[in-house]
């Protein structure tokens, strides 16, 4: 199979490859980066090939010279761009919060300026892959995620699958807390879990080992809620609250006033402090002068960058820092590379991605995406049945979808209308007139 990535110069770009080259499938034939910035997508290239070194019949890399030599031939497409670069998160997190209101990449105000910029980016290739690569499945890990995945949707179907590696790490972490052999997740037959939500916004509410359901006893113990990331966010008596572990991306709705308080104090948002990283990183390893010098750079670099990870969250929920197994994550490398996988395999794995509604939950329209277990097999992701949703969860997806399709509506037809209700109807936004000044900010900025 061939792989093509756009934003191929991303930072994590390598994790991807790293994943190919352990794959005992050996099911990807040939990787194809493709960048609009040649100095980063050079770096990658030369990082990738370090990781190569060694390695019997290493997975071939090629840099594409435009986005229609990328996807000519491509079996699948992983769409991972920035639209703006850094400088543009600077201003979607800078913007709102000017104007005492959140501002955060994929939720928010921050997330629908995002969600604006990128969707009409989206939309080209989502019609250029239509008229190269017809039979290809795109993978899409651009944020917003679920956002840009329902506008690529439009042109592409079920085609287009988007991925996160936030719920599967949920789902590893809150085992490993109940106490669950680790070996369990090598066989599906022996997991399941009731996951579902948007994009940054879900919720695992039912976890069963063996056939043993876990989540009440954890969600009863205060010590092994004390152990993993989640249950440090959001605290064991909200947590029994809920009677679910929500998506880590919920604290910025449950905790409004303690985040925003500790990013409006900030010296330094996530937008800026990945600017200067990523900016002193690929000078230094433009010129560290070999492939070795530049990976051991870029995983120096990628760690730091894991630390930090929402860093102000837990900064609002008592301060602590991240050990090894919040550092595991997911992974959304191996996310990508199981959808492949199973695809290719036809094998009706069950993994957590973004697709379309269909009856999932009813209250929603059936081509609205939503994140949940899928079935995956040759003919994609069939979302499985999950349990009714409570009215706090319905509620709250039911209002952010509808500033998803709003945001999608006004990137595709250029509808400022649409785009201020996306702003004003935000949970998290709390003023007609706020949404108007950071919309019409934004406009002036770009």
């Amino acid at each position: 199979m061939r792989l093509s990535i756009l934003g191929g110069g991303g930072f994590r770009v390598p994790l991807v490859y790293r994943a190919l080259l352990d794959d005992p499938a050996r099911s990807v034939s040939e990787v194809t980066l493709y960048d609009t910035d040649p100095l980063r997508v050079t770096v990658i290239a030369d990082i990738l090939a370090g990781l190569a070194e060694g390695r019997p019949e290493p997975v071939s890399v090629r840099v594409a010279k435009d986005l229609d030599d990328a996807l000519t031939g491509a079996d699948f497409v992983f769409s991972a761009i920035r639209v703006g670069g850094t400088a543009g998160r600077i201003r979607d997190e800078r913007i709102p919060l000017s104007e005492g209101v959140l501002g955060q990449e994929t939720v928010g105000a921050g997330g629908v300026l995002y969600g604006l910029r990128t969707i009409p980016v989206a939309l080209r290739i989502a019609e250029r892959v239509a008229a190269l690569a017809p039979r290809a499945w795109v993978i899409n890990f651009t944020n917003p995620a679920g956002m840009v995945t329902e506008a690529m949707s439009h042109v592409l179907g079920d085609r287009v699958i988007g991925i996160c590696d936030s719920p599967v790490g949920l789902v590893r972490r809150a085992a490993r807390a109940a106490g669950a052999d680790p070996a369990a997740f090598r066989d599906t037959s022996r997991v399941s879990y009731d996951y579902v939500g948007l994009n940054h916004l879900g919720w695992l509410r039912s976890l069963t080992v063996d056939g043993t359901e876990l989540l009440p006893e954890l969600l009863a113990d205060d010590a092994a809620l004390g152990s993993f990331e989640e249950g440090r966010l959001f605290g064991p008596d909200w947590l029994r609250t809920l009677g679910a572990l929500p998506n880590e991306y919920l604290h910025y709705y449950y905790f409004r006033r303690e985040t925003l308080h500790s990013l409006r104090d900030t010296h330094e948002t996530r937008g800026e402090f990945l600017d200067q990283q990523q900016g002193r990183f690929f000078e230094r390893a433009a010129a560290a002068g070999g492939p070795d010098a530049a990976y051991t750079l870029w995983e120096r670099t990628r760690l730091e960058r894991e630390e930090t990870y929402m860093a102000h969250s837990r900064e609002a929920s008592g301060g602590w820092q991240r050990d090894s197994h919040d550092l595991e994550g997911g992974g959304y490398d191996r996310v990508a590379l199981a959808l492949m996988h199973a695809i290719a395999g036809n094998s009706g794995a069950r993994l957590i991605l973004n697709v379309r509604n269909g009856t999932t939950v009813p209250q929603l329209a059936p081509d609205a995406i939503v994140e949940t277990v899928c079935e995956v097999g040759s003919q994609g992701a069939r979302p499985l049945p999950c349990g009714p949703l409570r009215e706090d969860q319905l509620g709250l997806m039911l209002q952010v979808k509808a500033v998803e399709r709003a945001a999608v509506e006004a990137a595709t037809y250029k509808d400022r209308g649409a785009a201020l209700r996306a702003l004003a109807l935000h949970p998290l936004v709390d003023s007609p007139a706020v949404a108007a000044r950071i919309l019409e900010r934004a406009a002036e900025e770009e």
